[in-house]
């Protein structure tokens, strides 16, 4: 399976950018051994349509283009599910990879949010709490969930989890 992250922007230099290369250089380690080829990062230009419904759509388009059909496809939303815990992303990959999906696609959209068809395509619609936050900072937070998502698989002690449990 091929880990994609499709972002609408492009990070300047910085600690984001900085912090979201050493998740995904992580996770590029980490995941050759769990069947797992590549974390590869798409940024696509914001749009510069006047409106905003023309600007989500723009980029619909663009983050569809992208996506393999036999993909599994994480949007990341602040509309979406905030209830998964690490574990149960981490089993979601681990049966999606098992079953032969190619890639996993895990989407980020523009100021503007995702159009409703990038919504449909969604396997998963992931919501990092109930804020909003910078598309920089949700870059990493999702890197590092993937990162985060192949140690549980590996049985890498990372993720120490609930000791409860």
């Amino acid at each position: 399976m091929r880990l994609l992250v499709v972002a609408i922007g492009r990070l300047k230099n910085g600690p984001e950018r900085d912090l979201a290369a050493r998740y995904r250089e992580r996770a590029v380690a980490l995941g050759k051994g769990l069947g797992v080829t590549a974390c590869d990062l798409a940024e696509i230009p914001e749009s510069r349509a006047r409106r905003g419904a023309d600007r989500i759509a723009e980029e619909a388009a663009a983050i569809l283009a992208l996506v393999p059909a036999d993909a599994a496809v994480i949007a990341c939303d602040e509309r979406g599910r905030s209830d998964w815990p690490s574990e149960r992303i981490a089993d979601k990959i681990g049966a999606w990879r098992d079953a032969g999906r190619s890639t996993l696609v895990l989407v980020i959209g523009g100021a503007d949010g995702l159009h409703e068809t990038v919504r449909g395509r969604a396997d998963h619609i992931l919501a990092f709490g109930a804020a909003t936050l910078p598309h920089g900072l949700v870059r990493v937070l999702a890197l590092e969930q993937v990162y985060r998502a192949l140690t549980i698989l590996a049985g890498h002690p990372y993720h120490r989890g609930d000791p409860e449990a």
